[in-house]
């Protein structure tokens, strides 16, 4: 009984000291933000296939994209392939195919409607942070990271 208790316990501390590389690699910021669809800055929300940036919340900022009429999703703007955040540029839509969100330093696409690394990139191993959304209906979109 002893034994099964001995082993037991070695089996959690060595799966726990693992925990690390199953860390999602952008950082965890918790926020809550609600934003007027009626601004300009955020008017391409206002149409189903709009997006818009939203600044100075997660990491590196983030993405909001308008799915359907009362849908959103939201992901922050570092790449999980940059995991030390080095790179100047965060993720942004590719000119030709708005769904797909680039990272220059990486070569590493992701998908704007689900934030799964995208097929034919080289980085597969994480998709993007996401965040959760609220849409009232009318014109405030609440976007928080509990």
């Amino acid at each position: 009984m002893k034994l099964r208790i001995i082993l037991m316990l070695t089996i959690f501390w060595m799966a726990s000291s693992c925990n690390r590389n199953n860390r999602h690699p952008v950082p965890y910021f918790q926020f809550d933000v609600t934003i007027n669809l009626n601004l300009p800055s955020y008017s391409p929300l206002m149409g189903v296939g709009g997006w818009a940036y939203l600044d100075n919340v997660g990491s590196r900022g983030v993405i909001i994209y308008r799915s359907s009429s009362n849908q959103f999703v939201a992901f922050d703007r570092h790449s999980p392939a940059d995991e030390a955040g080095n790179c100047p540029s965060p993720l942004y839509p590719d000119a030709d195919n708005f769904f797909i969100l680039r990272d220059d330093c990486n070569e590493a696409l992701f998908s704007l409607l689900d934030g799964s690394p995208w097929t034919d990139s080289q980085y597969t191993e994480w998709g993007l942070r996401s965040y959760q959304t609220f849409f009232d209906g009318g014109n405030s979109l609440r976007i928080y990271n509990p």
